[in-house]
């Protein structure tokens, strides 16, 4: 880092201390949505008299591997994310915080999140927080410069926090984990291919390689939101059809996949967005219901 990029860090604006720069580092609601979805996991792998002990381990070490991987991909994509209106506010791009402390406090929260799960709960669990660690920020994070397939990489980090919560409740990797995990993954691609299309100008412009960049009338991109709102569906109904959870679930599971399906359908028809605007809300709405439903109606 150039003694020149350090001196252009700006003071900090009115109103914006440096808990808030980190906590837009760490990104904290997408980290409240991985403590969400690894709960899940815990909660439908675990039985017997709760132990509260394991639970706030195991949500400690992953809270704080997702903080670390959500600053390391900030670190690197600090010079992309400035040319970007959605992102340039963000402490490193707007020069609130230097490189160098942001990478700090990427790595510290990465080993103490992975260290923490390796000595309170179980080495797979560990393992798994650490896997995630290195395919959002070692693979994903450069893949988005050069290839439109980061995406299918990218919901591979997001999909792992429930397998994760699964393995530290069970000890190990069941079909009931695994599960969650194609939930979570096929749930990704519909949320992000509409975020995609709402700002295709500015990842073009910033270079990063989306479908929706190459995709001038939406088409393509509209139609693989359904596809995989389609396999979405499916996914979502094994807990009920393998006894995981009540016939309740099977229906609720149902309702929901169904209105995905709809508002895909939608977008395929009307590719603006407004269409992809409400595909998006609907997918932040759709996840928490579902993952009720299921702790709800689980056997």
């Amino acid at each position: 880092m150039s003694t020149a990029e350090g001196a252009k860090v700006s003071e900090k604006r009115p109103g914006v201390g440096m808990l808030s720069d980190f906590s837009e580092l760490s990104k904290a609601r997408l980290s409240f949505l991985v403590l969400m979805t690894t709960l899940v996991g815990f909660l439908l792998g675990w039985r017997g008299p709760m132990d509260y002990t394991l639970l706030v381990a195991t949500l400690l070490g992953t809270a704080f591997s997702a903080a670390g991987a959500s600053a390391l991909n900030q670190w690197m994509e600090r010079d992309l994310d400035a040319l970007m209106p959605r992102t340039a506010d963000r402490p490193l791009p707007a020069r609130r915080m230097h490189p160098s402390d942001a990478l700090l406090f990427g790595l510290l929260s990465s080993g103490s999140g992975v260290a923490i799960l390796a000595f309170l709960t179980n080495p797979i669990t560990a393992l798994l927080a650490g896997l995630t660690i290195l395919i959002y920020a070692g693979l994903y994070t450069p893949l988005k410069r050069f290839t439109e397939l980061n995406t299918l990489v990218g919901a591979i980090p997001g999909a792992l926090p429930p397998l994760l919560g699964w393995t530290a409740a069970t000890n190990h990797a069941g079909l009931g984990g695994w599960i969650l995990f194609l939930i979570l993954w096929f749930w990704q691609m519909p949320h992000f291919l509409a975020i995609a299309w709402l700002y295709r100008d500015q990842y073009a412009a910033a270079g990063f390689k989306m479908l929706s960049t190459r995709d001038p009338d939406g088409l393509s991109t509209a139609w693989q939101a359904l596809i995989y709102s389609i396999a979405l569906l499916g996914v979502s109904l094994m807990p009920g059809l393998l006894a995981m959870a009540s016939p309740y679930y099977f229906f609720a599971a149902l309702a929901l996949g169904a209105a995905m399906i709809h508002l895909s359908v939608c977008f395929v028809r009307n590719r603006t967005n407004n269409a992809a605007r409400r595909l998006f809300f609907a997918s932040i709405i759709y996840l928490p219901l579902l993952l009720g439903a299921l702790i709800s109606f689980a056997r």
